[in-house]
């Protein structure tokens, strides 16, 4: 495993490659999230080895690429997944074999077996191009019930429900996106991901929960840093990670306003507590 720095998740949007690894770089990150559109068009106009030397030169290694399909979308997303093809392959040629997206747990428009249906074939058309290039696709499930009331239909909020849906999509190289803040949140537990083997996570993401609020009234939106306050066992988690031989990257999503409000006056000390929240965590867990 590694510590890997989502730039975006802590309020730093529009964040350049080269910007994402120079803040990387200078507070110990391993690893960073980037955009592989962003890495299409500087290969285009520099050629394959500029980026590889930009990694090279931070010392930092990619980590993980958003899915470029919006595949939420009727209208654009066979146009995305026709350029999934050449963009995994940059991502296979720079070492980053790791891509990812999120699952509403809700529809208003089509009950449960409906809209499985739809997702199932949707993500096998996404999949299967993924797979082509050897690039592995994780789907997160979102936990909180505080999303799910207000519509009218529910949808896969949980790890086993996930875990269903990606083996009906069958195609091999499709896992988790597992999030420690949706674990429990969906009322699962830490024994639960002893029922896990190392392939079955493409991502990781570790918060933790504010203190005081029963599980059924966290809101998505407000969450904090690794260890900030002890709600969730983050160091059971990865301690269940180790056991499993889980190697990829682990990523902070706080979603903290503090930290966003940081980020905007002065986002290198917003990265750098980001690390120091994951260092605690390091060490918490007996991986220091």
């Amino acid at each position: 495993m590694f510590k890997n720095l989502s730039a975006s998740a802590i309020g730093l949007r529009n964040l350049s490659l080269q910007g994402s690894l120079d803040l990387a770089r200078q507070t110990g990150f391993a690893g960073i999230d980037f955009g592989i559109r962003e890495v299409a068009e500087l290969v285009d106009a520099h050629g394959i080895e500029y980026v590889r030397d930009l990694f090279r030169q931070s010392g930092v290694r990619p980590g993980n690429w958003g899915l470029p399909v919006n595949w939420r979308s009727d209208d654009e997303w066979q146009k995305d997944v026709a350029e999934l093809p050449r963009l995994a392959a940059l991502g296979r040629e720079l070492g980053c074999s790791r891509t990812s997206t999120w699952i509403p747990p809700f529809s208003d428009e089509r009950d449960m077996a409906t809209n499985f249906a739809w997702h199932v074939e949707r993500f096998r058309a996404i999949a299967k191009p993924l797979a082509d290039q050897g690039v592995r696709l994780g789907l997160e499930f979102i936990g909180p019930k505080t999303l799910r009331v207000s519509h009218r239909y529910e949808f896969v909020h949980t790890m086993d429900g996930m875990l269903e849906m990606i083996q009906a999509i069958g195609t091999g190289n499709v896992g988790l996106l597992l999030d420690c803040w949706h674990l429990y949140t969906s009322h699962g537990q830490m024994s639960d991901l002893d029922r896990l083997t190392a392939s079955d996570i493409v991502v990781v993401h570790v918060n933790d929960a504010p203190a005081g609020i029963p599980i059924d009234e966290q809101i998505d939106s407000v969450r904090t840093l690794p260890m900030e306050t002890g709600v969730i066992d983050l160091p059971g988690f990865m301690q269940k990670l180790v056991r499993l031989g889980y190697d990829g990257p682990v990523t902070v999503e706080p979603f903290s306003k503090s930290l966003v409000d940081l980020a905007q006056r002065d986002p290198l000390a917003a990265v750098q507590r980001t690390a120091e929240s994951l260092n605690k965590l390091w060490k918490a867990a007996g991986l220091a």
